[in-house]
Parts: structure tokens; sequence; C-alpha cells
């Protein structure tokens, strides 16, 4: 009998591929899962109308774990965005993203090594927004002091019992000095509990010229949700790319695992896409249902096929397709 059972949302666009790809890689692991499927985005809306299904809430609520594929999120019209949905829905208020240097990716720099840590729910991203006259549209932050410290609270956590040295908060407080204010004001008084952890607090312009000159500068990093999605992107490409950085969506009692980057419908279907990205979140995953040591024998494998650089996908400089790479890891697993 399965030992988890876990929500899968393949996605869409490359999302089914770079998902078999992972799964492959987790059986091959000796992870026990029952695997619960359900459509979001375009094919959930083409099937049913909504981009998503309370279906696939319900699924989510129940199992507590789910891994997720690139879901397409229109620009400018259409449905709204299944990833910010499901944060809002199931209180999924920190995004964890670790950003590290993987062996034979191709970097700018060879020494990163930094976590980050987004608050998920509020700021610009509440999705308040209305036209004031034609030609003006307001867009209200929303800043509380809840939010705040509960995500300076698992930012300063996560530090302790990984045994990180320093958490930054970003910031634009300079400018926006009430709300900006407010969530330095949460992260300094969470600090008063955690004093065995280096505090400080970087503007977010500066922060961004700072990691382009020297990432190695930074540990744990945590900020409001606009200035997260940015520097966490930014970081990304530190390392070489959104396709090697995985992300977790973490509330309370329930944990969401995706791929950070798109759906890249121009290739679906071709084989082409890379799934170390949605593996790395499945390493997450598997962390946090507490099968680290699988979760360590992917990380093994995944490194000694990257470093090889022989059976890896076009984007990381060689010619496997996207299950030709997951075989690989599965060899190396087995060796």
């Amino acid at each position: 009998m399965p030992s988890h059972t876990i929500t899968l949302i393949p996605g869409d666009g490359i999302g089914p591929e770079v998902t078999e790809a992972v799964l492959r890689i987790i059986a091959a692991a000796g992870v026990s899962i029952q695997w619960d499927k359900h459509d979001a985005g375009v094919l959930a809306f083409e099937k049913t109308g909504r981009a998503l299904p309370l279906e696939l809430i319900d699924s989510i609520k129940r199992n507590k774990v789910a891994l997720k594929g690139p879901v397409t999120t229109p620009i400018a019209e259409g449905f709204t965005s299944v990833n910010v949905g499901l944060r809002k829905a199931l209180d999924l208020y920190a995004n964890l993203r670790p950003v590290w240097n993987l062996p034979g990716v191709t970097a700018r720099y060879t020494d990163v090594d930094i976590i980050l840590v987004r608050e998920n729910t509020e700021d610009l991203y509440a999705g308040l927004e209305h036209q004031v006259v034609p030609g003006v549209v307001e867009s209200l932050k929303i800043i509380t002091e809840k939010a705040s410290t509960r995500i300076a609270q698992f930012a300063f956590s996560y530090a302790r019992k990984h045994g990180r040295k320093k958490v930054t908060a970003v910031h634009k407080a300079n400018i926006m000095k009430l709300s900006d204010g407010l969530f330095l004001e949460c992260a300094r008084n969470v600090w008063r509990d955690f004093m065995d952890v280096k505090y400080d607090e970087k503007i977010v312009d500066a922060t961004c010229m700072h990691l382009v000159m020297n990432p190695s500068q930074f540990d744990v990093m945590v900020m409001p949700n606009l200035y997260g999605d940015i520097v966490s992107d930014l970081c990304a490409g530190l390392v070489g790319g959104l396709g090697v950085v995985g992300s977790a969506n973490l509330g309370t009692d329930i944990g969401v695992f995706e791929a950070v980057h798109g759906s890249a419908p121009d290739i679906a279907g071709k084989g082409l896409a890379n799934p170390t990205a949605l593996l790395l979140s499945g390493v997450l995953m598997l962390k946090h249902i507490d099968e680290g040591a699988a979760a360590d024998r992917i990380m093994a494998a995944l490194s000694a096929v990257l470093k090889a650089g022989v059976q890896v996908t076009k984007d990381l400089g060689g010619t496997a397709s996207t299950y030709g790479f997951a075989d690989a890891v599965c060899d190396a697993l087995k060796a």
C-alpha cells in the first residue's frame, strides 16, 4: 500500500512531460505515493469553466500536500493566476525558494547559497485594483501586522533550524514609510526572540545591485510579496535560470511544491523540457513528508548526471530528451 497520498497537478504546456519525468524519478527512489490527479489552468477551464476547480482545492485540503507542474496564466486578460488563487484559497503564506549552484550547470557565480522567503498572500498581489477614471487605475498595496509577523517568524525559524547565520529583510521603507515600515517593525519585533541569528535590512533596489555584484553576502532573505517575486527570479538567474530552481508554498499545515518556470507551450510535446526545477521542488516535498533519505539519494543522482553533462537536456548543453534525462537520473539512483 502507498505510504503517502499526494495531490498531483500536472499543469499544461510542458507540465505533463516534466511531471511524468519527476514521478519516474521519485518512484525509482523507492517512495510509495498514491497520486490524486487534478487539472488546473487552461485544461480545467476548458472542461469546467473554472481555472481552479473546487475539487482540486478539496483534494489539497484533504491530502495536505501537492506537487504542481507549470500552469499558463493569461496576460492582461482571461482567468486570474492559478498560482495566486491557490495561495489565497489555502493560505499558503510562505514561499520558500532555495537558490544554490548545481554541479555542471553554467552560471555567473559558483558560491551562491541563498534562501528566499517571500510573503505570499498580500501586498500588491491582493489584487485590489480599480479604474478611478478612464486612463487612471489604482492598485492597493496591503501590508498587515499579522502577515508580516508570521513571515518573519517563518524566516527566523528556518534560519535557526537549518543553521543559517543571518536574515536580511528587504524593503522600500524609505519611500513607503507606513506599509514597508510596518513590515520592518514586525521583523524587528520577531528578531528579539532569535538574537542568535544576525539581522540586517536592505532597500530593495540596493539589494538587487548587491546581489549582482556579490551574492555570497546574503543568507536568508525575507520580503513582501512583490519584491519576493522579482528578487527570487533575479537570484535564479545567478545560478542558471528558473529551470534549475525549486519552490515551495507553505501554510500552517499544507504545502504545495511547484516549478517556478512557465508552461512553455512552444516546446510542449517535443521532449525538450528540462524537469530539474520540478524535481528540485519534489525534493523539497519529500523532505516535507519525512522522506529525507530518498530526497538525498535523488539529489546525489541528479548531481552525478549534471556533473557528467552527457544525458542532459538541450538547455544544459546536452541532447537528451525530457524522459532520457529522467531515465539517466533513475539509472544513477540504481548505481
